[in-house]
């Protein structure tokens, strides 16, 4: 399938940016809505970009005009007045409408792995899953009682060269490089699965155009599933430093001590996710992740060696993960 005219709100996000390259790659017609002030990603070649604040209806009528796409895709979505917001607007403008949900969104903890479609959507630990599933059963209501093509899609922990999808982040790179102990939340030993950017635009993309994804939700996730210790240890080889310290303290007492992290931790990381991507490859035929993260983790290092400016160490983070450290070094010393 060729030559769909695309919308994608946002653009030049971790997977929206390699969505679109896909897009254009493949012959489609893209747009990009968005402010136009993202730095880290340069605009994918190929795509045309209208320069509009999504949260301003009027300049977003005023961006569009009279414009009718195959398909829309909103990044950008985060809370049913988001929502709400977009189902006004792109109301007979589309054939379908695809809202870029998460599956952080289903129930936590897990009653049953692996995790589908069909599995409970809950999280009582997280607001920006809470507001997900809002997002979510208000579209899923209008395309119920109006008819509004939606389709939701949930990835879990996507990244790409640029993101080190760590709780301290370039810290934590820089930790193992000085040789200081490296926390990590539970006992490393809990499952997670990391999916890369291009991997998720194949599938992404696929379902595009597809009037049969109308009302239907899609999990779009890597297979590969790795505990949290082996993660550390594929970046830490990436960083060139063999033996990593990791230090393991229980996510409830990160949770306590950084109120920030605690809602993704307790919310997400801190449970054994394995996804069950049958249904997308049923609609895309043929995909299949294959960039595997300790190929991912190589990329990775090699982006932010190669741009130094991107190495910004935590401050705050370092002193967490100090005091936390040194915390249960004297508790297991007891």
């Amino acid at each position: 399938m060729t030559g769909l005219r695309l919308l994608f709100i946002g653009g030049t996000g971790i997977i929206s940016t390699a969505a679109a390259e896909r897009a254009v790659a493949l012959g489609h017609q893209v747009t990009l809505l968005n402010r136009g002030k993202t730095a880290k990603r340069a605009r994918p070649e190929g795509t045309e970009v209208l320069h509009a604040d999504v949260r301003d209806a009027a300049a977003v009528q005023e961006a569009l005009g009279n414009r009718q796409f195959d398909a829309v895709a909103d990044f950008l979505a985060f809370t049913p007045e988001h929502a709400a917001a977009s189902i006004e607007q792109f109301r007979g403008r589309t054939e379908q409408y695809v809202f870029i949900s998460s599956a952080s969104a289903y129930q936590k903890p897990p009653s049953r792995l692996p995790i589908l479609e069909s599995t409970p959507l809950r999280n009582p630990f997280w607001q920006y899953s809470r507001d997900k599933i809002a997002c979510e059963d208000m579209l899923m209501h209008a395309y119920r009682e109006d008819g509004f093509p939606a389709t939701v899609v949930r990835p879990s922990h996507t990244y790409d060269r640029t993101a080190v999808p760590l709780s301290g982040g370039w810290t934590d790179i820089h930790r193992m490089r000085q040789q200081l102990p490296v926390l990590v939340h539970g006992d490393g030993t809990s499952l997670w699965t990391l999916t890369h950017s291009r991997d998720f635009a194949h599938a992404f993309v696929g379902l595009l155009g597809r009037p049969q994804a109308v009302g239907e939700s899609y999990t779009i996730t890597s297979d590969e599933f790795l505990p949290w210790d082996q993660i550390y240890r594929l970046l830490a080889t990436a960083a060139g430093v063999p033996e990593p310290e990791l230090v393991h303290v229980a996510s409830e007492t990160i949770a306590v001590h950084d109120g920030e992290l605690g809602p993704p931790l307790l919310g997400d990381k801190a449970h054994s996710v394995i996804f069950d991507n049958a249904k997308i490859k049923a609609l895309v035929p043929g995909y299949c992740a294959t960039i595997p993260f300790s190929e991912g983790a190589r990329e990775i290092l090699g982006w932010h060696d190669s741009h130094p400016e991107s190495q910004v160490i935590d401050q705050g983070f370092m002193d967490l993960s100090d005091a936390l450290i040194s915390r249960a070094r004297h508790q297991s010393a007891q």
